[in-house]
């Protein structure tokens, strides 16, 4: 779980840009999306074929 401690003279809107930071760092909105609703089969089968795709594009670079 992520969390921050906010400082004495610290303001909110600091401390809200450190906690959006960590929560990306965390990977917490990838997770969050794909777990929102329900997804089909046809849609997952898509989903894993374009990161397939973007995978090999990515070795094919290196």
């Amino acid at each position: 779980m992520t969390q921050i401690i906010v400082g004495d003279n610290e303001h909110i809107e600091s401390a809200l840009r450190r906690f959006k930071r960590e929560v990306s760092k965390a990977g917490i909105f990838p997770d969050m999306r794909k777990h929102r609703h329900f997804e089909t089969p046809i849609e997952k089968r898509k989903r894993k074929e374009v990161a397939k795709h973007r995978q090999s594009k990515r070795s094919f670079r290196n």
